[in-house]
């Protein structure tokens, strides 16, 4: 495989952001598979799609790219805060393809986020454009990577490899056994799954104990619900069924299995 854009490209351009977009869009379209079905190819949408970059057309999924040529930061750009919002709570986002390229203008890294692992309180609203901007009023937003749970980031290239492709497509369906419509309940899960991330253990045990000293940041995020532990004990039992945790013991203990 090339992994490499064809900086040929970037003479169509003057934009040095025009150029990245149509050599990354390039690369993707010639190199990458659909993540959820394994069809070979990911067609382009209709250019300036407010929602979406591909869509697969075997099973319909959709996706964003986003590229950039350092680390993914704890911040990604990007569009129009209101019709981000929008498309969450209609359930029309896409998923989200982030890849990483070096100075040379080659793909060492992708990552690939569900739609479902998109909620609102990962999206942060951007201050208007200025009156001067030539669009004036404008509002974007941010997409705050550091609060898209580890779960949520499932590799596709690792270290400028691909990483197989059974296992990509295999670790994929497992994630859309936590795909939930109810956007109330996807907070809950995800909330949930940032709070098992955040134990400090050198193994992938935990107890309910632990998970209980995230109480008083969940009840703050949900003030109206007066039984926060018996919340987190449903969503524990939620991701037990569907083979993310491990039920141990009588005594309150779990491993993580993804």
């Amino acid at each position: 495989m090339n992994y490499f854009f064809d900086t040929h490209l970037k003479s169509l351009y003057k934009k040095e952001t025009q150029q990245i977009r149509a050599m990354s869009e390039n690369w993707v379209y010639h190199h990458m598979y659909c993540p959820n079905c394994g069809n070979d190819f990911l067609m382009r949408s209709v250019n300036n799609s407010p929602v979406m970059d591909f869509q697969c057309k075997k099973c319909d999924e959709t996706y964003e790219l986003k590229s950039t040529n350092d680390e993914f930061d704890k911040k990604i750009l990007g569009g129009a805060y209101s019709k981000m919002i929008q498309q969450i709570r209609t359930n029309m986002r896409p998923n989200l393809l982030l890849l990483q390229y070096d100075e040379t203008y080659k793909v060492n890294k992708m990552i690939i986020v569900p739609k479902f692992f998109i909620i609102p309180d990962i999206i942060e609203k951007r201050s208007p454009l200025s009156q001067n901007a030539r669009r004036p009023g404008w509002v974007g937003c941010y997409i705050l990577y550091n609060n898209i749970p580890n779960q949520g980031k499932l590799p596709i290239i690792s270290d400028g490899k691909m990483i197989d492709r059974a296992n990509v497509i295999a670790d994929y369906q497992k994630l859309q056994k936590l795909r939930i419509k109810s956007l109330s309940a996807r907070g809950w899960l995800i909330d949930t799954l940032r709070c098992i991330n955040m134990i400090d253990s050198e193994s992938d045990a935990f107890t309910l104990k632990e998970i209980y000293n995230y109480s008083d940041i969940l009840k703050k995020k949900y003030p109206n619900n007066n039984n926060i532990e018996a919340k987190i004990r449903q969503q524990l039992q939620f991701l037990r069924d569907r083979g993310f945790v491990e039920f141990i013991d009588n005594q309150g203990l779990y491993k993580k299995l993804f």
